[in-house]
């Protein structure tokens, strides 16, 4: 994981549309900044229906929701779409996020070694600075958990 009181590694990358997003562009916003595995699996849909059913309350708490996974915008589009998802997500198919954050991580299933994404969320403050750090999240606690840690003072 990446250090508290650090800047968050600035990046661009298309969303479930194909429009390019840029982080530096939510300055003045809080970012929660959320990677998950897979689209339309058990875990990343209750998260993702977490974040969307709790939409409301971090738009008061002014703070914005970005999904990141290494899906396809395609996928990511068919997720948005059958879960009704108000928030941005964003395709990482490069890596390269994944990895400048961190969550890009040897995982052992089963006995058998891999990488892939692990569950992982930052809080962003308005100026680019991780604010708080979670790592190995569980997927249908973190929405409540990160709103949490907004009405907080985070």
């Amino acid at each position: 994981m990446l250090e508290i009181g650090t800047e968050a590694p600035d990046f661009t990358l298309p969303d479930q549309n194909g429009d390019l997003k840029t982080l530096s562009d939510y300055r003045g916003s809080k970012v929660v900044l959320y990677f998950y595995p897979r689209d339309n699996t058990s875990g990343c849909t209750k998260q993702a229906i977490g974040f969307a059913e709790l939409h409301p309350q971090f738009k008061e708490q002014g703070a914005v929701v970005i999904g990141v996974s290494k899906d396809s915008v395609a996928s990511h589009k068919k997720f948005e779409e059958k879960y009704g998802l108000p928030f941005t997500l964003l395709s990482d198919t490069e890596l390269e996020v994944l990895q400048a954050y961190e969550v890009w991580q040897e995982k052992k299933l089963y006995g058998k070694v891999s990488m892939d994404v692990v569950r992982s969320t930052y809080l962003i403050d308005e100026h680019g600075i991780i604010a708080k750090a979670f790592g190995k999240v569980k997927a249908a606690d973190n929405p409540s958990q990160m709103l949490q840690e907004l009405e907080g003072g985070a």
